[in-house]
C-alpha cells in the first residue's frame, strides 16, 4: 500500500500540468472566436436596468438556441451617467481605445447616438441602436438604426385626427435635430394627405432643458390661438413636465386635446401624480402582436429583475417589457446571429499614423479591421424577433403597426382605444392585418371630462382667451342694401345693418355655441383694390374676420379662406333699351314660323282633295272639267279659312270631317290673329348692345362699381383701361346709361349679378342685363386660412338656405322678386309647328280615316262594275286601274241629287221633244269612255252637259209659266211631226223682253 502511493505527489503534479496546459488551449482557442461588443447604458436609472437585463437575456437565448455557436459575444457594459450625451461619448471612446470593441449597441437616447455614431463612422466600429428614432439625414453609415422612426408615427396621428375632423392641429415638438426635427415635416404632410386635408398651423419648439417658466410661455401662446389640438412630440421626461404645467395652465380641461408620440406611449414609468395630470391624453407607440415567445421571455424578464432592483416606492412592482426593450432584445440577437454568419474572429485594430505633439485623443483611435464585414453581416440579417419581423432596409427597421393607447387617468391606466395597421381603412377597434379590422376607435376619455362622457372636443375655440372676435365691415357710398355703416343721431352710436349683416347673424345664432363678435368700420372702399385691402386686415391679425359684399377670388383665397357663397354667382352687363319697329313687306307671315306654314299649306290642300274624292260621284258641285274640279279642290279648302265656301257636301263622311276641319280651321286663324295683334299693338325693346365685342371695336365706354374686381377682369378682355369708369349707386348706373357712351356715360355697365338684380329693381324700364354671365363664386365671409369657423359657418349658411330664413331677408331687403318687360320678341312670339302639332295630327287622322272608309265601301258596292271592267287581256294592272278610275268618274245615279234630276228629265219627256232630247243627252254622258280611245277619265266631260248647265236650263224652265211652256210644249210637238226624224229639237227659253202670256188653262 505504501509503495502505490509513494509516486503520488509526482503523478499529481503531472496531472496538474496536463489540465493548466488543457485550459491554455481552450482559452486560446476561445479567445479567438470571441466577439467583443460594447454596450452603453445609464446604468444609475432603471429603464437602463432593463435594456441590460434584455441584452444579457438575448445572448443567453441565442447560444442557448445555438449551442454550435463557433463565435462568441462578449460584452463589456459602460455607464454613459447623468449626462447622456458627453457620458456615452466618453464611454465609447473607452470602449474602442481600451477595448477594441468591434460593435457598441446603445446609447439609451437618440441624441446620444448620433454623437456615438459619428466615433463609429471615424473607427468602422458598427453602432447598432435601438432609441435613434430621428429622421435626421446624417452622414453615418455605421449607424444602424434598429427601431422605427420618429416619422413613422406622422400616419396613425393624421388617421386619428381625421377620423374625428379635426381641421388644424399644433405641433410642440422638442427643438433638437436629433429627435424632435424628425416628425415636423412627416406630419405636416400626412395631415394634408389624409381624407379631411388637415395641417399644422402652428410649430411650438421647445428646447430639451426648458425650464418651467419657459413651458408655460409656450403653452400660455399657443392656448392663446383659437386651434385646440396639440400633438406632443419630446423625450418622455420633457413630456412629464409640459402635462403637469399644462394642468395648471388650465389646458387639460374640456375642449382641449392632447396627442403624444411613442415617447410617452411607451413609458411605463409613470407615477399617479404624472398619469393624473395626463387624464384624456391620447398616444400612439409600436405594436407587439402578444406570442407565446413573447409571454415566455416576459415572464423570464419580470422574474430576474425582481432579483435585482427594487422600484422607487419599495414594492415588488415589476411592469412588462416595454417596445423599445424588445427592440434592444432583438438587436443583441442580431449582432450575435451577424458575428455568427460572418465568422468574425479576435478584434484586430490597425494602428493610427503618429500625428505629432498636436494629436488629440481621438486621432489616437485605431481602425477596425472587423467593422465593414460585421456592419454587412448586420445589414443583412433577418429573423423573426420578439417585436416582429427584424429587417433592415437602408439600415432602417420597417415601420410597424401602432396601438393607439389612451390615459385614462384617476387610477384607469392606459388602456387601448384602436390600432393601426397601414391598410386604406386607416385605424380600427380591433387589430387585423388582412382586412384591418373594424374601423374606427373604442370610447375615448377626454380631458376634462369622466368615463361616462361620450362628447368629442371640436378641436378649436371660437374666441380664444374668452376675447370678442373683430369683425371688419366694409363702408360703402351705395347699394346699401347689401351693407350699410350710419350714425344713429338719437343715441351717436354707429350702427351697422344691410342683407350681409344679417345673414352673418343667422348664420351664427345657429351655431351649437356661443360667439361672441364686434363690428368694426372700415372706411378704405373707393379704390379698385379696396376690397384686396380690406381682406388683408385678417392675415395681418388686425381684424379676425370681414363680413360684407366681399367677392370670393383666387387671389383672395391665397391668404384667407371664404365660406360657401350666400349669393349668386356671376357678372355680366346691364344696358339702354331701344325701340325697334319692323319695317319687312312681308310682316304678316311672322306670326307662323315657315314650317308652320309650309304643313297647314299641306293641310288645306289634303283636306280638300279628301272631300273631292268622297264628293265627286255623287255631288254634281264637284264635277266638271279637270281644271274646274281642281279649282273646286282648293276654292273649296281654302274658302274655309273665312267659312265662305258654297258648295255644299252630300256624303256624311265629307260633314263629319268638315265638322273637324273648320275647328281646326276656327283654332288657327284666332291663333294667327291673336300673334299678329300682339306683335303690332305692343311696343318692341331691344338692347342697344349684346356682345362685348361690339363695345371693344366702337371704343365705347363702360362702367363699373367702385372697389369691385370686374375692373381687373375687363382690363383682362382687352378693355382700354382709360375707357373704364367707376360708379357707387344705382341713381348713377341709371344716369351714366342714360347719357350714353357719346355724352359723359357709359353704353354699358359690368358688375357682378345680385348687384344688377338690384338695379333692375329700381330701374325696371328701360334697361336689360344681356350678354353671357361671366362664372363667379359670389359673395363670401372672410377667415383665417385653416379657420374651423369656416366650416361651421359655411354648414350655417346652407340650414338656412334650405330653410325660409334666407328667403326672408332676401324679401326684408331686396322686396319681393319681380320681372321687367322687356318689349316682345319676335321671334318667340311667332306660332310654331309643336303648338299645332296635336291639331294637324287630329285633322290628318280624321282625314285619312274617311279616305280609306270610302275607298272601302266604294270597292264593295261597286265589285260587280268593277270586275266587268276589268281588261281581258295586255297590262292587266295598267288596264285594270285605268278602268277603275274610268268607273269612279261617272256619276253614281243612285245619289240623290242625280235621282232627282233624273225625275225631272222624265217629266220633261213626256210634254215634249225636250224631254227625248235630255234623256239623249244623259245617255251621251253615262257613254263608257273605253268608246273614245285615248281619252281620260276625265275627259269624258266634254261630250256631256255639265252639271251647273243642266242645272241653270231646269231653273230656266221652272220659272217660266206654267201657260207658256204648254203652249211651247205643244208647238214644238207639231214642229217634229213636220220635221225630219234625224233633227233634234231643242229646248227654247223664252227672251228676257219677250212679254210672257198667260196661257188659258182648261176647266
Amino acid at each position: 500500500m505504501e509503495r502505490r502511493f509513494t509516486n503520488w505527489p509526482a503523478y499529481s503534479s503531472l496531472l496538474l500540468l496536463l489540465a493548466f496546459l488543457a485550459a491554455l488551449l481552450v482559452s486560446h482557442a476561445a479567445a479567438d472566436g470571441n466577439v467583443r461588443v460594447g454596450v452603453i447604458l445609464d446604468m444609475a436609472s432603471v429603464a437602463g436596468t432593463r435594456f441590460q437585463t434584455s441584452i444579457q437575456m438575448a445572448m443567453e437565448d441565442f447560444y442557448a438556441a445555438h449551442p454550435n455557436s463557433t463565435t462568441r459575444i462578449e460584452l463589456h457594459f459602460r455607464d454613459s451617467s447623468s449626462d447622456a450625451v458627453i457620458g456615452s461619448v466618453s464611454a465609447a471612446v473607452d470602449l474602442i481605445k481600451n477595448t477594441q470593441v468591434q460593435a457598441i449597441i446603445g446609447p439609451q437616447t437618440s441624441a446620444a447616438s448620433e454623437f456615438v455614431a459619428q466615433l463609429g463612422n471615424r473607427t468602422r466600429v458598427p453602432v447598432l441602436s435601438y432609441s435613434a428614432t430621428s429622421s435626421s439625414g446624417s452622414t453615418t453609415p455605421y449607424l444602424v438604426r434598429t427601431c422605427a422612426a420618429d416619422s413613422f408615427q406622422a400616419a396613425p396621428i393624421a388617421d386619428v385626427v381625421d377620423h374625428f375632423e379635426w381641421r388644424q392641429v399644433i405641433l410642440i415638438h422638442e427643438d433638437s435635430s436629433t429627435f424632435g426635427a424628425g416628425i415636423v415635416t412627416a406630419l405636416d404632410d400626412a395631415l394634408r394627405g389624409a381624407g379631411a386635408g388637415a395641417g399644422v398651423a402652428h410649430r411650438a419648439a421647445v428646447p430639451a432643458d426648458a425650464s418651467d417658466d419657459r413651458l408655460d410661455a409656450v403653452l400660455y401662446r399657443v392656448k392663446a390661438m383659437i386651434t385646440r389640438v396639440y400633438v406632443v412630440h419630446v423625450s418622455p421626461a420633457l413630456a412629464l413636465r409640459l402635462f403637469r404645467r399644462a394642468k395648471d395652465a388650465g389646458m387639460m380641461a374640456e375642449g382641449y386635446v392632447w396627442i403624444a408620440t411613442a415617447g410617452v406611449g411607451d413609458d411605463v414609468l409613470i407615477s399617479p401624480e404624472d398619469m393624473d395630470a395626463m387624464q384624456g391624453v391620447i398616444s400612439v407607440r409600436a405594436y407587439v402582436q402578444p406570442t407565446s415567445r413573447v409571454d415566455d421571455f416576459a415572464g423570464r424578464f419580470k422574474a430576474r429583475l425582481l432579483k435585482q432592483l427594487r422600484n422607487d416606492a419599495g414594492s415588488d412592482e415589476i411592469h412588462d417589457p416595454t417596445v423599445s426593450t424588445l427592440w434592444a432584445y432583438d438587436t443583441a440577437w442580431a449582432v450575435a446571429a451577424a458575428a455568427e454568419a460572418s465568422k468574425i474572429s479576435g478584434p484586430g485594430f490597425e494602428s493610427p499614423q503618429p500625428q505629432g505633439s498636436t494629436a488629440t485623443e481621438l486621432d489616437q483611435l485605431g481602425v477596425s479591421s472587423t467593422g465593414a464585414k460585421l456592419l454587412n453581416a448586420v445589414l443583412g440579417t433577418s429573423f423573426d424577433g420578439l417585436a416582429g419581423k427584424f429587417r433592415l432596409v437602408h439600415g432602417r427597421l420597417q415601420a410597424p403597426a401602432y396601438e393607439i393607447v389612451n390615459f385614462a387617468g384617476g387610477g384607469g391606466g392606459v388602456t387601448t382605444v384602436g390600432y393601426w395597421t397601414g391598410k386604406s381603412g386607416g385605424i380600427s377597434q380591433e387589430f387585423d392585418l388582412k382586412s384591418g379590422g373594424e374601423g374606427g376607435l373604442k370610447r375615448v376619455v377626454w380631458p376634462g371630462g369622466g368615463n361616462s362622457d361620450i362628447r368629442i372636443p371640436g378641436g378649436w375655440a371660437v374666441s380664444p382667451l374668452g376675447q370678442e372676435l373683430v369683425i371688419a365691415v366694409p363702408v360703402k357710398h351705395g347699394f346699401h342694401q347689401f351693407v350699410q355703416v350710419y350714425n344713429d343721431t338719437t343715441t351717436n352710436q354707429t350702427m351697422i345693418s344691410g342683407y350681409c349683416i344679417d345673414v352673418f347673424d343667422a348664420a351664427i345664432k345657429a351655431l351649437p355655441y356661443p360667439v361672441y363678435y364686434r363690428y368694426e368700420p372700415y372706411y378704405g372702399i373707393g379704390s379698385s383694390d379696396s376690397y384686396d385691402q380690406l381682406v388683408e386686415l385678417v392675415p395681418q391679425q388686425k381684424a379676425d374676420a370681414v363680413v360684407g359684399d366681399v367677392a370670393i377670388t383666387v387671389g383672395r383665397m391665397a391668404v384667407v379662406d371664404f365660406t360657401l357663397p350666400f349669393t349668386e354667382s356671376g357678372w355680366s352687363m346691364v344696358v339702354a333699351m331701344q325701340s325697334q319697329t319692323s319695317t319687312s313687306m312681308f310682316f304678316f307671315m311672322k306670326p307662323l314660323t315657315p314650317g308652320l306654314w309650309v304643313v297647314s299649306l299641306a293641310a288645306f290642300i289634303f283636306t280638300g282633295f279628301v272631300i273631292w274624292v268622297i264628293e265627286h260621284r255623287i255631288n254634281p258641285e264637284f264635277r266638271g272639267t279637270p281644271m274646274q274640279q281642281f279649282g273646286t279642290i282648293f276654292h273649296y279648302a281654302f274658302s274655309t279659312l273665312v267659312f265662305a265656301h258654297r258648295e255644299n257636301v252630300q256624303s256624311n263622311l265629307s260633314k263629319f270631317l268638315m265638322v273637324i276641319w273648320v275647328f281646326a280651321v276656327l283654332i288657327l286663324t284666332s291663333s294667327y290673329t291673336a300673334s299678329l295683334t300682339t306683335m303690332l299693338t305692343v311696343q318692341k325693346l331691344n338692347p342697344s348692345v349684346t356682345d362685348i365685342s361690339d363695345l371693344l371695336n366702337n371704343g365705347d365706354y363702360v362702367g363699373y362699381q367702385e372697389g369691385s374686381f370686374v375692373a381687373e377682369e375687363l382690363v383682362k378682355m382687352n378693355f382700354d383701361p382709360s375707357k373704364l369708369r367707376s360708379y357707387s349707386t344705382p341713381d348713377e348706373y341709371a344716369d351714366a346709361l342714360s347719357k350714353g357712351s357719346d355724352n359723359g356715360g357709359v353704353t354699358a355697365v359690368f358688375d357682378e349679378v345680385p348687384y344688377l338684380k338690384l338695379f333692375l329693381s329700381q330701374y325696371c324700364d328701360g334697361y336689360t342685363m344681356t350678354g353671357p354671365i361671366y362664372k363667379g363664386t359670389g359673395l363670401g365671409f372672410v377667415f383665417p386660412n385653416g379657420s374651423p369657423m369656416v366650416q361651421e359657418v359655411s354648414r350655417a349658411i346652407v340650414g338656412l338656405t334650405e330653410g325660409d330664413d334666407m328667403g326672408l331677408i332676401e324679401r326684408k331687403w331686396f322686396g319681393a322678386p319681380g320681372t321687367c318687360g322687356d318689349g316682345v320678341d319676335t321671334s318667340s312670339a311667332s306660332l310654331t309647328l309643336r303648338n299645332f302639332s296635336g291639331l294637324f295630327l287630329i285633322t290628318g287622322v280624321a282625314s285619312s280615316l274617311m279616305l280609306i272608309i270610302y275607298l272601302l265601301m266604294f270597292a264593295y258596292s261597286e265589285r260587280h262594275e268593277l270586275r266587268a271592267a276589268e281588261p281581258s287581256s295586255g297590262s292587266v294592272s295598267l288596264k285594270r286601274l285605268r278602268a277603275w278610275m274610268q268607273h269612279y268618274d261617272r256619276k253614281d245615279m243612285s245619289a240623290p241629287q242625280f235621282k232627282q234630276q233624273q225625275s225631272w228629265g222624265d217629266s220633261s219627256s213626256r210634254n215634249g221633244s225636250h224631254g227625248k232630247q235630255s234623256e239623249r243627252a244623259e245617255q251621251e254622258e253615262v257613254t263608257p269612255a273605253r268608246d273614245f280611245p285615248g281619252a281620260s277619265p276625265l275627259s269624258n266631260h266634254s261630250r256631256m252637259e255639265s252639271a251647273p248647265s243642266l242645272e241653270r236650263k231646269l231653273s230656266s224652265e221652272f220659272r217660266t209659266p206654267f201657260e207658256q211652256r204648254m203652249g211651247d210644249t205643244a208647238a214644238a210637238s207639231t214642229d217634229k211631226r213636220s220635221s225630219t226624224p234625224e233633227r233634234r229639237p231643242s229646248l227654247k227659253l223664252p227672251e228676257k223682253d219677250e212679254e210672257r202670256k198667260p196661257a188659258m188653262l182648261s176647266p
